[in-house]
């Protein structure tokens, strides 16, 4: 098992993490800067809602002002890109202070019942609504399942590491083995052009459904070096699962993650150290998932910016 201090260890970087440094403040903070072998914050950036769109380049600016690294995109009512061709994105990724390390794209179409089915809660099924009513007259994004070549094409032309499946239709038999086939297909052509896929997981992918659960199926019927996964920290903790077992059960299989943490009361993503996630215990086995980044999400957050900034700022307590 790597722990956190093995994976220090194994960075020569123990020494450093020994000195006992004092922590830093909050304008110059980076969590991860005395570890250089840990990634900086990233953001994803479905956290920002519709700023993302009326004014990316701004929004982006005021992201990399708080401390953020890293971004990671997410589908919008402009398409996938924010209506940007993807080197034109990456260069005002660049020009913001920030590198642009992945994409989220849908894996196939959803009817609005394939959605509904995704909710556990009257919240859930709330947030899920409103996320229907605000893409339901946006231009139709390219997915995975019709358009996978282009996609990885896209992926390697905006200079990424990694494209991410958001989210795919798991809720029969047939949706799942549709989904493993279709991760297949993407994880080799994105291989060809030299990108990582991955895939973004839900609650859902550990409902049983037909007597598997979605997420064992796809993991043992995907190549594990073509397709790897983005754990949602939240969700999978949402469904009953402990990441820590996760990367020790599919070890090296999680090189990207979504921090999101959830709140004591109602459930739903909330900041970063202001709900109940043991994030701490779940960095220290950073080395057991091969994680390579990380990405700061709250889904429905009520004020984007003053919450990534809260996120950002409350890591350093939470994580490290």
């Amino acid at each position: 098992m790597t722990t956190r201090r093995k994976f220090l260890q194994q960075s020569g970087l123990a020494v450093l993490a020994g000195l006992g440094l004092p922590k830093l403040g909050q304008a110059a903070f980076s969590a991860y800067s005395r570890f250089p072998a840990m990634p900086p914050a990233g953001l994803q950036l479905y956290t920002l809602g519709d700023l993302m769109v009326k004014d990316p380049v701004g929004t982006l600016k005021e992201v990399a002002a708080i401390g953020y690294k890293e971004v990671e995109s997410a589908g919008s009512e402009k398409g996938n890109f924010y209506g940007y061709e993807p080197k034109e994105l990456a260069k005002i990724v660049k020009e913001a202070g920030m590198h642009w390390r992945s994409a989220h794209v849908g894996g196939a179409p959803f009817s609005p019942e394939q959605m509904m089915k995704m909710a556990r809660t009257a919240q859930d099924s709330a947030r899920v609504k409103a996320m229907i009513e605000r893409f339901k007259n946006r231009p139709k994004a390219l997915n995975l399942k019709e358009n996978y070549k282009e996609l990885a094409d896209k992926a390697a032309e905006g200079g990424l590491s990694y494209l991410v499946c958001s989210s795919i239709p798991v809720n029969t038999l047939d949706e799942i083995k549709i989904a493993a086939e279709v991760f297949s297909k993407t994880g080799e052509a994105c291989k060809k052009v030299g990108v990582q896929f991955a895939y973004h997981n839900h609650t859902t992918e550990f409902d049983n459904v037909g007597g598997v659960r979605p997420f064992d199926y796809i993991l043992g019927h995907t190549d594990k070096n073509e397709v790897k996964m983005e754990l949602d920290l939240a969700w999978a903790t949402k469904a009953g699962q402990d990441p820590v077992e996760l990367f020790k059960q599919h070890a090296g299989r999680f090189p990207l993650w979504h921090v999101k943490d959830l709140s004591k009361d109602t459930k739903q993503p909330t900041e970063i150290g202001n709900g109940t996630i043991d994030f701490k215990r779940i960095f220290e086995h950073a080395g057991d998932s091969g994680m390579k980044y990380f990405f700061v999400e709250q889904d429905g957050a009520p004020k984007p910016l003053e919450d990534v900034k809260i996120s950002f700022q409350n890591l350093q307590k939470v994580a490290i």
